[in-house]
């Protein structure tokens, strides 16, 4: 990744240039959209009570009722504009071929630090808020230091917002000493890493099936955030005359489809767990709103179509009216859509039907029907809608890079077809099957998911070679063409990052690290408490143990070259590791995460040290498969490296007609002249 370097020095460039004030008018359209959104939550949340009013108990007052959508509204449009700008530099518009951002990028993340700084005051902003209408104060007493202490240390959507502020304003002071876009990519992944915090907030970490909601809520706010913000991004670059503009147009094109999908897909699945009868959606305040939000998201799929038709096209003729004009309207009606999205966050969901829920569904989101045994384990699937999404997209992907080789007439060896499939499939059945079902709420049952995400996966997916395999598949950027995705990936394996997160001794104590550092730590208990920090836990686990055996058995290219003994050094080093992690747990006399599974109270698990005992017998012999898939792709390996060598040494020969065997054997013979003549070095009988 290239370095940072001091914004004074503005990197030469792509613009061909408006006016400066031009450039910028579309501040304007921000604020406008921003006034839009903030004053539309503002009437709704005045039209629509949060709830209803209970003679006696304390009101948090008509300010905080009105303030509190506002707000939210003004939240929501400065974290997509900080995603947009973002993405737009770090994606969207080429870099200059030294990799440094040209002025487009430059402007792009000058723009991100103004809209994280709106951000994080916003964020800011929303505790008190949130503090007295969650408590029924007024909003004077929220705003005391005690109070909002007290709310911190009891309230997740008041340490969330937290986050997201200082994460915010990080992002405000280090978008200003950017220049490069691997940079930028990661000011990206620290805005969208702080949207997740909100995912496990208001109606998610309330209603039935919340980790499903919790799920969905994690696609839409990124897909909102990517496409709103993208959108805003995009203006600003047509604005500016920035070159390129219709590679830009192409790139945002394909990123706003996947996005429309995305929060259509999710917006429809998160409002269907909140609604009991389909009659609500016109019976009740919420789902009026869900209507409107509804009506206007199809609204914006259909200018998104428009603009796929007829203004793109256009772009690249030169002609940017239309588009301007266009994605001004898209901009102001997106501004409306957030604000009713903020007054839906806070309006009162319809009531639920039917019996209520039971201790295990209101801490894991859904029953259990009876203990674990191999055919529940086996058919009573839930689908995680993030890791098990993954297996399926990647391995969707992945068959069709291989189509797209083999149509050109390029081959791909069909045995890392087959590991990349089985790697996907065992990180469905891992997340997705009754292990999957059963890991939140049995320690037994989340060390299998844990082996299997950790060890059996990230070695098939590995031995699939995927960035081998974008790298042939993924078309190159011609001479004097702006670089692609191709180049992109290769900038990234060559990075500063690349090489430090790929050093043996990194992956070596990042992967046997976290064993000890997760469950031997009150860690394992906090991310037990919540399906977010159960599926951070599993996204960990995956990204270390996939990083460590890249390194091992990759066949892919890695940033750095590891000698084979260093290779076996680091697998060999990692068994006695495992084993006393293991037997750590088969000996130990405290149940971990004990507050989670008393608070399920599983009729089956009586012994919760028991149970955890078995987990580490499973964590202890649960070592010997992977080591053996892992010795056997070493052993390979190291055959066809040998098998390389000599062929090479074959075709030397053939050139040279062996000139090395000869110059070898004439070294031979003078050495045994030498000897012969030199009667010191006989030997008499």
């Amino acid at each position: 990744m290239p370095a940072t370097g001091a914004p004074g020095k503005q990197p030469s460039g792509s613009v061909t240039t408006d006016s400066p004030a031009g450039a910028w008018s579309v501040a304007t359209v921000v604020v406008t959209a921003g006034v839009t959104a903030f004053c539309l939550a503002m009437g709704l949340s005045a039209l629509v009570p949060a709830r209803t009013e209970i003679p006696g108990l304390p009101s948090a007052g008509q300010l905080t009722a009105v303030g509190l959508p506002a707000v939210k509204a003004l939240f929501d449009l400065a974290a997509a504009a900080t995603v947009g700008w973002l993405l737009a530099a770090a994606f969207l518009v080429p870099p200059q071929r030294s990799g440094v951002l040209d002025v487009g990028g430059y402007r792009a993340v000058r723009a991100a630090s103004t809209a994280a700084a709106v951000w994080a005051a916003a964020a800011l902003a929303l505790i008190p808020l949130t503090l007295s209408d969650t408590m029924g104060r007024s909003l004077d007493v929220a705003m005391t230091p005690e109070w909002i202490l007290r709310g911190l240390s009891v309230l997740g959507s008041l340490r969330a917002y937290l986050i997201v502020a200082v994460v915010a304003a990080l992002i405000a002071v280090l978008a200003r000493i950017v220049l490069a876009p691997g940079w930028a990519a990661v000011l990206l992944a620290g805005a969208a890493a702080a949207m997740l915090a909100l995912a496990d907030t208001g109606h998610s970490s309330q209603s039935g099936d919340h980790d499903v909601a919790v799920d969905s809520m994690i696609y839409h706010l990124i897909g909102v955030t990517v496409w709103v913000g993208g959108l805003i991004a995009f203006l600003g670059l047509a604005r500016q005359r920035v070159k390129h503009l219709d590679v830009v147009a192409r790139r945002y094109s394909a990123i706003a489809l996947v996005a429309f999908v995305v929060v259509a897909v999710s917006g429809v699945a998160n409002a269907w767990i909140r609604i009991a009868y389909l009659s609500d959606l016109w019976t009740t305040p919420y789902g009026r709103l869900v209507l409107a939000k509804f009506v206007l998201l199809v609204g914006l799929g259909a200018v998104g179509w428009w603009h796929r038709r007829r203004t793109l096209p256009a772009v690249s003729s030169g002609e940017r009216g239309p588009l301007i004009r266009w994605a001004t309207g898209e901009v102001l009606v997106m501004a409306a859509t957030i604000g009713v999205a903020a007054t839906l966050g806070r309006t009162a969901t319809p009531p639920p039907s039917g019996a209520a829920p039971s201790d295990i569904a209101l801490t894991l989101g859904y029953d259990l029907d009876g203990p674990p045994t191999f055919w529940s384990l086996l058919t009573q699937w839930r689908f995680d809608w993030v890791l098990g999404t993954a297996a399926l997209v990647g391995a969707a992907l992945y068959l069709v890079a291989v189509r797209r080789l083999r149509q050109r007439g390029d081959s791909w060896p069909v045995g890392r077809t087959v590991a990349w499939l089985l790697g996907c499939a065992a990180l469905l059945v891992a997340t997705s099957s009754g292990l999957g079902r059963y890991s939140a709420a049995q320690f037994s049952i989340h060390m299998i998911e844990h082996m299997g995400l950790g060890m059996v996966a990230p070695i098939l997916l590995v031995l699939g070679g995927p960035v081998s395999l974008a790298l042939r598949a993924l078309p190159a950027a011609g001479r004097g063409q702006p670089p692609g995705l191709r180049e992109g990936i290769v900038s990234a394996l060559h990075s500063r990052f690349s090489r430090f997160i790929t050093h043996p001794l990194v992956v070596f104590v990042l992967f046997i690290g976290s064993f000890y550092a997760v469950y031997f730590s009150p860690l394992f208990g906090t991310l037990m408490e919540a399906h977010l920090g159960h599926l951070l836990m599993k996204v960990h686990f995956l990204i270390t143990g996939y990083l460590y055996y890249w390194v091992i058995i990759g066949v892919d290219p890695t940033p750095r070259r590891v000698p084979p003994y260093a290779k076996l050094a680091l697998l060999i080093g990692a068994l006695p590791f495992h084993a006393f992690f293991g037997l750590a747990l088969m000996n130990g006399r405290n149940a971990l995460a004990a507050d989670h599974y008393n608070r399920l109270g599983l009729p089956w698990v009586t012994d919760l040290v028991g149970d955890q005992r078995l987990g580490g017998a499973i964590a202890w012999g649960a070592t010997e498969i992977p080591l053996l898939i892992v010795l056997i792709a070493l052993v390979a390996q190291w055959a066809r490296s040998d098998q390389r060598e000599a062929d090479r040494t074959d075709r030397q020969a053939d050139r040279d007609s062996d000139a090395e065997l000869n110059a070898y054997n004439r070294m031979l013979a003078e050495l045994a002249v030498r000897d012969h003549d030199r009667p010191d070095r006989r030997v008499e009988p």
